[in-house]
């Protein structure tokens, strides 16, 4: 049995495209009752029609984008292109979620933020204000970007990373003996690093390092990037700015 159908009343997208209000035909989760708005979407092929997931308000999903699982878009939120948001995922506020990006998990993008490209954002992420996550850039973990932040490229930022501004960053490839690609952020309290399938603070960086390599080429060129990173990035002491 379906959960909504598509109504009469219409919008239309950027794109040119059509989209339809839906209403709710079942009881979904614990505030959509039968018969009950929701938001628009250009086809079924947008909203899962089992779970919970749900478009709600003045939201749209159009293009070839996928909302599921017990997602949520509200606010005046868009997803585009071939964008996921699923999981326990939410996307509210004026936030856009477009082309290939995938919002999951339990992962909230709002306000005025974006996440595009290949960009992926899951875990307990918060990405929120102006921020813009984008490229091939992963976000997660405990992870908040904010403000007026980009975090793009190749950049992996995970932990309790907190990156308000584009410069409470870094990374750089190709890096050590598997040409691997290293990234260094503020945390809560520190420094972290996210480098192969290492993620940790700034110390425990520096002790694998010195583990693994001893004192040959490629330990010496991570103690030059460490030391960068202590000048380059600035520890601040949580604020309310970052919480």
């Amino acid at each position: 049995m379906k959960k909504y159908e598509l109504t009469d009343e219409t919008i239309t997208a950027d794109n040119g495209q059509v989209l339809y209000r839906i209403r709710a035909l079942v009881d979904i989760g614990k505030d959509i009752k039968a018969g009950d708005l929701g938001g628009y979407i250009a086809g079924e092929n947008n909203l899962s029609q089992y779970s919970n997931a749900w478009v709600y308000g003045d939201a749209r999903v159009s293009g070839n984008a996928s909302v599921f699982g017990n997602a949520k878009v509200y606010g005046d939120a868009r997803v585009s292109g071939y964008a996921w948001v699923y999981g326990d995922a939410i996307v509210y506020s004026n936030a856009e979620v477009y082309d290939n990006a995938k919002v999951s998990e339990c992962a909230k993008v709002y306000d005025n933020a974006k996440v595009y490209g290949d960009a992926w954002v899951y875990g307990d992420a918060r990405v929120y204000g102006d921020a813009n996550v984008f490229d091939s850039a992963r976000v997660y973990g405990d992870t908040k970007v904010l403000d007026d932040a980009k975090v793009f490229g190749n950049a992996w930022v995970s932990g309790d990373a907190r990156v308000s501004r584009t410069a409470d960053y870094f990374y750089v490839a190709p890096i050590g003996s598997r040409n691997a690609y290293i990234t260094f952020y503020r945390t809560k309290t520190g420094i972290g690093v996210h480098c192969g399938c290492f993620a940790g603070t700034l110390e425990e960086f520096d002790a694998r390092v010195k583990e693994t390599h001893g004192d040959n080429e490629h330990s010496q060129i991570y103690q030059l990037l460490i030391e960068v990173a202590k000048l380059r990035i600035k520890v601040r002491k949580e604020g309310n700015n970052d919480e």
